[in-house]
């Protein structure tokens, strides 16, 4: 795979790139890997994904954007963001047929396969389904045009309602940017022009960083679907706001030493089956946590900021655990 100019490549092929109808995903794989293919759409996808998930960890980003990955603890406006118990089995987080249930999604080599542009180390984890997902969606959304059940880049077959899948996470504004801040400072780290990124926030922002959206198809195929991530009272409202019948709730905690002071503590939840067993996710959780914590930091770049382009972001929001 030959990504290590990756970055200086995409800055340069951006500014010749061609314009009007020309995807963002379309842009950015023909500028940063000369062919258009879907294997390198996928080959970008996996490298931006990856790096929002686990922070730096190619030597295919620019020097100078830290990237700490949702994965770290970290600060947003002041006040203190941990996702990882939301991935690590530890919060009854995640919805399963109209239940809050306890999945670890870091049950097949956590970080480790991360760092080799890999969803996971094998095909019938949680970890790849979410990784995969997360590829395919963000493909979608940035208009992947050789994203096809056909090709070796899949159509997204996740959930068709993000409000539905993150019902049971009850995400405020600080998670959720948070999340938005990483997924930005990713695709700036490859060389995605502010331009670019105010362009995505200003589209996809409306539909999933405002409590109570009215429903929208981000999907083309999946028809309209509620769509609000972030759902907690600190979340701003949308101005026409049309809000679910099926209110959000607290997640339980699954397991104290995961859940690491997250979740409600007075609604302890039971893991659920495919969460792997107290022990596999304790093990992930750990070794995921350190990687991603060891490749945000060995860059050893400047502290993140909260720019105005990166900020702006919101509509990234989208791509949280989007299974």
């Amino acid at each position: 795979m030959h990504i290590k100019a990756f970055a200086v490549a995409a800055l340069a092929g951006a500014a010749v790139a061609q314009q009007g109808n020309t995807s963002l995903c379309d842009k950015y794989t023909l500028a940063a890997l000369k062919n258009n293919t879907a294997e390198n759409q996928l080959t970008l996808l996996t490298l931006l994904v990856n790096t929002a998930v686990i922070g730096n960890y190619s030597n295919a980003s620019l020097p100078g954007f830290a990237v700490p990955g949702i994965l770290a603890n970290g600060t947003y406006n002041g006040t203190k963001v941990n996702l990882l118990p939301y991935f690590n089995g530890g919060l009854a987080s995640s919805n399963r047929g109209g239940q809050a249930v306890a999945v670890n999604f870091l049950d097949d080599g956590g970080a480790v396969p991360l760092m080799l542009n890999k969803p996971a180390n094998g095909t019938s984890s949680n970890q790849y389904k979410l990784l995969t997902h997360l590829y395919e969606y963000f493909g979608m959304l940035l208009g992947c045009s050789l994203q096809s059940n056909t090709t070796a880049f899949k159509q997204y077959s996740g959930g068709a309602s993000q409000y539905s899948i993150h019902q049971y996470m009850d995400l405020d504004v600080y998670q959720v940017s948070y999340f938005i801040e990483q997924v930005a400072l990713a695709g700036a780290s490859f060389g995605v022009t502010q331009e670019d990124l105010l362009a995505v926030g200003t589209t996809l922002g409306k539909a999933f960083n405002y409590k109570c959206s009215p429903p929208a198809a981000i999907i083309p195929y999946q028809g309209a679907q509620e769509q609000s991530i972030c759902v907690a009272d600190s979340c701003p409202e949308a101005a026409n706001a049309s809000c679910p019948a099926n209110p959000a709730i607290k997640p339980g905690v699954a397991n104290a030493t995961l859940a690491q002071g997250e979740g409600n503590s007075s609604n302890t939840a039971t893991a659920s089956a495919s969460n792997g067993g107290a022990s596999s996710t304790g093990s992930a959780s750990s070794s995921a946590g350190t990687a991603a914590a060891s490749s945000s930091t060995s860059k050893g770049g400047a502290a993140v900021q909260t720019l105005g382009p990166v900020a702006a972001l919101a509509g990234a929001a989208a791509l949280v655990f989007a299974l």
